[in-house]
């Protein structure tokens, strides 16, 4: 019986293909050729270990600026399926995605597809109904063999590569960085807002003959406390507003955009006052989002230890106060928990600690034992599951103390569940 409701749907796919996760092009790009999803929109793909999603808010945001029509494809989505897919920076609804899933249902005959290779597809046939003006597509899981990859970006950027998903796609930095540099496309342009690029990425652009580009090479960036300045292979942008997302991070990944955009101004010109508009607005769930009130509460998706040692970075730029930093911290199993928590070893005065909730979920006993393991003598307290372990958390803070919610974006959405309850 065909689904009919998203959540019948999304079922279905979860149990659709024997591997949740099945990289590799072929069987996606048959049923692309199937349903003759050919996009005649400029396509900006977007990779990296951390950052993707940051660089992905700021395009969408400073295209929407210049009045352009964007669809977004991200990944994973925090508390509904919808948040992956935008069209004009809204979430397309519940009968789009059946209607598109339907098709695809249809289309793919015998062929296997994963959930997210359907979600890809799906993604693509509602911006070719809504005709939107660009397209912005966030890597799932390294790029090479990633589903998104089966259309040809007009631009790539990789945001930056460390270690993660060592399991697909290699145990160090130049393995990984080969398979993110798989999105670059011969003779178009490809950007890194790594400083330390792997010689794997370099060599891949020189071997494909993409028109590469490196941050501190041929883009970069100068900030300070008030604002930055950009200069990029063309331009020069002084004056710059801090983005609206948090963290000194951010303003290597706008300079990447800005470099990206600045290379498509030929189809998709923007003024300066688009650019810095798109920068002021851009936003993003669980990325170092800080809410309002007190305590100080801030959600951060940060799960492996590139990701963790920029969070360390962001809470040290935060106004000093007397009060404790708490974590409420959940990850998974699969994760490098050992090198997250080495990251964060000064970071915290009290942990307090959920069990996360599937499979690949860790147990708080687990995650106790890591920070023993790391010599953290900080008091912490185990919870079965993160609902709880928020909760314990707000009741113990005081006004002028500061909690942070981290570790995977499973605990993330947890408690924003329970913050909108």
């Amino acid at each position: 019986m065909t689904p009919q409701t998203l959540a019948q749907w999304l079922a279905y796919l979860e149990q659709l293909h024997p591997q949740a996760i099945a990289l590799g092009l072929e069987r996606v790009q048959t049923v692309r050729l199937a349903l003759g999803i050919n996009p005649v929109c400029p396509i900006i793909t977007v990779g990296g270990t951390n950052g993707k999603g940051s660089c992905c808010a700021m395009l969408e945001a400073m295209l929407a600026q210049g009045g352009y029509r964007v669809g977004c494809y991200t990944s994973p989505h925090l508390l509904h399926y919808n948040e992956r897919v935008r069209v004009g920076g809204a979430v397309v609804d519940d009968a789009a995605l059946c209607a598109a899933f339907e098709r695809i249902e249809v289309a793919r005959g015998d062929v296997s597809l994963t959930y997210f290779e359907f979600g890809t597809l799906a993604a693509m046939l509602i911006f070719a109904a809504e005709m939107v003006d660009a397209i912005v597509l966030e890597v799932g899981l390294g790029g090479r063999l990633d589903a998104v990859n089966i259309f040809d970006a007009d631009c790539s950027i990789i945001a930056s590569v460390d270690l993660d998903h060592q399991a697909f796609l290699g145990e160090t930095r130049e393995a990984i960085g080969y398979e993110k540099a798989g999105i670059f496309r011969a003779g178009r342009p490809a950007i890194c807002a790594d400083a330390d690029p792997p010689a794997t990425v370099v060599a891949h652009a020189a071997a494909i003959g993409a028109d590469l580009m490196l941050i501190d090479r041929d883009f970069g960036c100068v900030a300070d406390r008030q604002q930055w300045r950009y200069w990029g292979p063309r331009v020069k942008r002084n004056g710059l507003p801090w983005p609206a997302l948090r963290g000194g991070c951010q303003i290597a990944n706008a300079a990447a955009c800005l470099t990206a955009l600045d290379t498509l101004r030929q189809r998709l010109p923007l003024t300066a006052a688009d650019l810095r508009g798109g920068l002021l607005t851009a936003e993003i769930a669980g990325r170092f989002q800080v809410l309002p009130g007190r305590p100080l509460v801030v959600l951060d998706v940060a799960h492996n230890p590139h990701a963790a040692r920029v969070l360390a970075a962001n809470l040290a730029e935060l106004p000093d106060s007397k009060g404790s930093i708490i974590a409420v911290c959940g990850m998974l199993k699969d994760k490098d928990i050992a090198g997250v928590m080495e990251a964060l070893k000064t970071a915290f005065t009290h942990w307090y600690i959920g069990s996360s909730e599937g499979p690949r979920g860790a147990t708080a006993g687990e995650l106790s034992a890591a920070l023993v393991q790391a010599g953290i003598e900080a008091p912490a307290f185990e919870f079965a599951n993160m609902a709880q372990a928020w909760r314990e958390a707000c009741k113990n803070a005081r006004d002028d103390d500061k909690i942070i919610v981290f570790g995977s974006f499973l605990t993330v959405a947890a408690v924003m569940r329970e913050i909108n309850a």
